[in-house]
């Protein structure tokens, strides 16, 4: 459970993206101020192109920033080598994506094990699976899974190797309500029992509801960020 005085598992100051140079030049993000503690779980808000999933790439080791810091609990990733964010990724940070990657030919147990077999010290793909309610599902390939439980299949690969960050890019944007309700109560599910820093992008201003805070881009800037005094849990969202 997060805290007003947790420690910070993300600082950036100035953080400044651009793809391309000259005429062209795109800035996606534009000097990006943001302080992050742990174990919150964090809504990133705003239209397309505003900058969200670039700075997400950037906390998850994907991509370099073009200006400005970015520390990971205190340390400075700016000029961090791709061996270093190699690592970094490795040990620390789970993804989750709109669409699910998984491998069709392998069982919901063994797309799992696939992290497992090289994490440092993971849940078993039973432990994982079992945290987002699919344990009657372990032996089921993915064209036997509807929609979310195959987003939930994702989340336990992401989890199984108990990350302190977990980034969630659009994970319920490919599903309905009632489906999505269900995936967003196993991201909290995850962020109350391994405390792990979940940042979750979205269209959809209610899921925000559900967050410890709420950042808002807009044309590559923050423009607001605020806390929730009452969270709302994913079934009383209003979608």
């Amino acid at each position: 459970m997060a805290t007003a005085d947790a420690p910070l598992c993300f600082r950036t100051r100035r953080l400044t993206k651009i793809y391309g140079d000259g005429a062209t030049a795109v800035h996606a993000l534009r000097g990006v101020d943001l302080d992050l503690p742990e174990g919150e779980m964090i809504v990133l808000l705003g239209p397309s192109g505003s900058g969200k999933s670039t700075l997400l790439n950037i906390l998850g080791g994907l991509d370099h920033a073009t200006s400005g810091e970015f520390l990971f609990r205190g340390q400075d990733m700016s000029e961090a080598k791709q061996s270093a964010l190699t690592r970094y990724r490795r040990r620390h940070v789970g993804f989750v994506f709109q669409f699910y990657n998984l491998m069709p030919s392998l069982t919901a147990r063994e797309n799992v094990a696939l992290v497992t077999e090289i994490a440092e010290d993971p849940m078993t793909p039973e432990e994982a699976l079992a945290l987002v309610g699919l344990e009657a599902r372990l032996d089921h390939f993915p064209a036997q899974l509807s929609g979310g439980e195959q987003q939930r299949v994702a989340i336990a690969r992401a989890v199984a190797k108990r990350p302190e960050v977990l980034l969630c890019d659009e994970p319920t944007g490919a599903l309905d309500s009632a489906t999505g309700v269900r995936v967003l109560e196993a991201l909290q599910t995850v962020n109350d029992q391994l405390n792990s820093t979940t940042l979750i992008i979205t269209h959809n201003s209610g899921v925000a509801d559900m967050a410890h805070r709420v950042v808002t881009f807009s044309d590559g800037r923050i423009g607001e960020v605020r806390q929730n005094a009452e969270r709302t849990p994913p079934r009383e969202l209003a979608w």
